[in-house]
């Protein structure tokens, strides 16, 4: 793949937003990813009123991604209403590292103040797969 097209990236995730289903916390936040074959999937986070069925953006837009067959997730932008960017809560930060563990990730919030990170960055000797292998292959 060409080098991906971050404008597009940021437009959907700012767009996401705006669908966000946010009536308790009121904290709409959007995401996307860009693939390998290029295709961008969108993604805003959508709250329950049993707050552990909540899902977050970042999720959202990683999971319709992987529901169409993408496998290679190249970048992801999440956009927050915050003063500063916003960091992804623990269960992105793992979904993340499983599910696009060599993407680049564009943290930015409405003012377009960014900063640029990885899932191992975010998520520093997180759990995975490697664990799993070892504790089958021990036992």
């Amino acid at each position: 793949m060409e080098r991906p097209d971050y404008a597009a990236l940021i437009a959907t995730a700012r767009s996401a937003r705006e669908h966000a289903y946010v009536p308790y916390s009121r904290f709409a936040v959007g995401a996307a990813v860009i693939t390998a074959s290029g295709k961008i999937f969108p993604g805003c986070n959508i709250e329950n009123a049993a707050y552990p069925v909540t899902l977050c953006a970042e999720r959202v837009a990683l999971f319709s991604a992987y529901a169409a067959g993408e496998r290679e997730i190249v970048a992801m932008a999440v956009i927050t209403p915050t003063d500063d960017v916003a960091s992804p809560c623990g269960a992105c930060r793992q979904v993340m590292l499983e599910l696009a563990p060599r993407s680049s990730v564009l943290l930015l919030n409405l003012q377009a103040v960014e900063r640029w990170t990885t899932p191992h960055e975010l998520l520093p000797h997180g759990f995975g797969a490697g664990q799993l292998d070892e504790a089958g292959s021990s036992g």
